[in-house]
């Protein structure tokens, strides 16, 4: 099966017994309306989102893999690089979809986005992606156009920058022991 006619479409790929079609950001809402009312994805089991900040960038040849995993004692892995297919922008942001039905295909809905870009909300496609969103965003900074509650879910409500991101500072708060007061 193709979804070719989805609105916004780009690209499609099976992989996993899962089809990724990946269509425009700007045309999300459209794309997602065609694939619940005309193919009968009507569950939206999870919303996830990737960084590939400095996917592209020369690395140390052993420390990252391919497909098949990473192994540092195979030939190739730890003296040759396996450079990865290059992104189209920094963040990918995928929505999961079923169709309640024994032997129903599934599809990944892909869309991506930079720093500075607003992906739309899905929420009056599937209402479900209210809390989706929201951890989106709270964990990775994404925002969602038209979201009427995009606060954090997940962290504090002072809680600075967002810990999944690749650029998030790595270190952590100084341990309180309780014989310390």
């Amino acid at each position: 099966m193709t979804y070719a006619d989805v609105p916004g479409f780009e690209s499609e790929s099976l992989a996993h017994d899962e089809t990724t079609v990946v269509v425009e950001r700007e045309r999300l809402v459209d794309a997602s309306l065609h694939l619940r009312d005309e193919y009968g994805f009507r569950f939206l089991s999870d919303i996830s989102a990737t960084d590939y900040l400095g996917w592209s960038e020369p690395r140390t040849p052993g420390y990252w893999g391919n497909g098949a995993g990473r192994d540092l004692n195979a030939v190739a892995t730890a003296t040759l690089r396996r450079i990865p297919e290059p992104k189209p922008k920094r963040f990918s942001v995928s929505y999961h979809l079923l169709r309640l039905e024994r032997g129903a295909p599934r599809v990944r809905v892909k869309v991506w986005c930079e720093d500075a870009e607003n992906v739309p909300s899905v929420i009056r496609v599937w209402p479900t992606a209210d809390w989706h969103e929201r951890e989106v965003w709270d964990m990775m900074g994404i925002i969602f156009d038209d979201h009427p509650n995009l606060q954090r879910i997940l962290l504090e409500d002072d809680w600075e920058g967002h810990p999944l991101r690749k650029d998030y500072p790595i270190g952590g708060e100084p341990v309180r022991f309780s014989e310390a007061e």
